[in-house]
């Protein structure tokens, strides 16, 4: 959805905010195409605003998709390929990080590379082609075993059955604590993608914390803007975690610098980002260097705590399933043992191979075709299985490590 962006104490974002009656005082502000002005507007109000489904068109469905990032939009795209009636819900909108990614050029098919956006756009509208509905900013909060339905709760109280759910919730970004950063997230320093705050960075010497693609992607894109970007990286190289096509790219920019072995130790400023404090893990030793924005990019967490007690996770609240289910872990019901990405509830499947890995998006955008097909295998001893699904065009359809430091 193309849109303009002004900051709210420039000449036309005071214009604008005089045209929409608002003082400023309360923002953000929206103004739509056909001029009305929304302030402070909801998610789920700017979605239905510009057309996006946030509420589902039936009780009952085959196959609920949970999470719109790669793996999940390619698990609805081949769950309605097969005839299922598919519902996917997304907290935020569809793409997830990878939608956010600047440029992505190990993806299958695209040999000049595509932007994240263009790639979920395209995966959207494929998943649409085939019937399946999507959810944006709706959030799942629980899941419920009743019978042989599966049953998803969403924030607003509304709840969708199914026969079989596919988890493909994606990760959040880990928080730097170093002093300083909390309070000035948001101002100066931002967690994931750089697209929409990229054109602030004109002209200033930007960070980038991390030393995996998406933080080099980031690296990438932002170079294009900033006088300079610096890569602070805990580890000695990074070989360890980055694509080798992308750090021969970063290597042929000239005004990206990596510095391994750093890290940030406090963070400047007076209500945005001024200064930070740069730690080599080395010697211990730090320096203060001005900088404009840092971008933050540390790993992940699983966003499965809304699962606790109802399905079974490692330490690191990433979803066992299949293999990596004990008989402790499982609580059984069946005869057969669970199939591969299968959680220890029956029809309910993880959209990751292994616990505790962060996926590149090809790999996730298989997996979601892999979770879409056993999705498809029948579920023996429900009374409802996928298996005797007839398809919706028939008559009968049924409804890393890092640098040692010297302290």
């Amino acid at each position: 959805m193309p849109y303009r962006w002004y900051a709210s104490d420039t000449e036309e974002g005071r214009r604008l905010l005089e045209a929409a009656g608002a003082d400023g005082r309360d923002l953000p502000v929206l103004i739509t195409v056909d001029g009305e002005p929304m302030i402070t507007p909801t998610q789920a109000e700017v979605a239905a605003k510009v057309g996006l489904a946030t509420t589902p068109q039936r009780d009952f469905y085959d196959l609920v998709v949970v999470g719109g990032g790669p793996g999940g939009l390619g698990a609805a795209v081949y769950g309605a390929s097969e005839g299922l009636h598919t519902v996917l819900v997304e907290k935020f909108a569809t793409g997830g990080q990878a939608g956010q990614s600047s440029r992505i050029e190990n993806y299958l098919g695209f040999p000049d590379g595509v932007s994240g956006g263009q790639l979920t756009e395209r995966a959207r509208r494929q998943a649409v082609k085939f019937g399946a509905e999507l959810l944006t900013t709706s959030e799942v909060t629980s899941l419920e075993v009743n019978g042989p339905a599966r049953t998803v709760r969403l924030s607003d109280g509304s709840a969708i059955d199914a026969k079989a759910i596919i988890l493909a919730t994606g990760v959040s970004y880990r928080q730097l604590n170093a002093p300083g950063c909390p309070e000035m997230t948001g101002a100066g320093i931002y967690y994931g993608a750089a697209l929409t705050e990229a054109e602030g960075c004109k002209d200033q010497d930007v960070y980038v914390v991390g030393g995996a693609n998406s933080a080099g992607q980031a690296a990438v894109y932002l170079s294009r803007f900033a006088r300079s970007v610096t890569m602070l990286v805990r580890a000695r190289s990074l070989e360890q975690s980055m694509s080798f096509y992308l750090i021969q790219q970063i290597a042929g920019i000239d005004n990206i610098t990596v510095r391994n072995c750093s890290e940030v130790a406090e963070a400047h400023g007076e209500g945005h980002l001024e200064q930070l404090t740069i730690r080599d893990l080395n010697t211990g030793k730090t320096e203060i260097v001005d900088a404009g924005q840092l971008f933050i990019f540390i790993g992940a967490a699983p966003r499965t705590a809304w699962l606790d007690g109802v399905l079974a996770r490692d330490d690191h609240g990433f979803v066992l399933a299949g293999p990596d289910l004990t008989e402790n872990d499982r609580g059984w019901p069946l005869d057969r043992p669970p199939y591969h990405l299968e959680t220890s509830v029956p029809g309910v499947f993880r959209g990751r191979r292994r616990a505790g890995r962060v996926g590149q998006a090809g790999r996730l955008g298989g997996r979601g075709r892999r979770d879409g097909r056993h999705a498809r295998a029948p579920v023996p001893g429900d009374a409802m299985t996928l298996s005797r699904v007839t398809p919706r065009n028939s008559a009968r359809c049924s409804s890393s490590r890092s640098c040692p430091t010297s302290s």
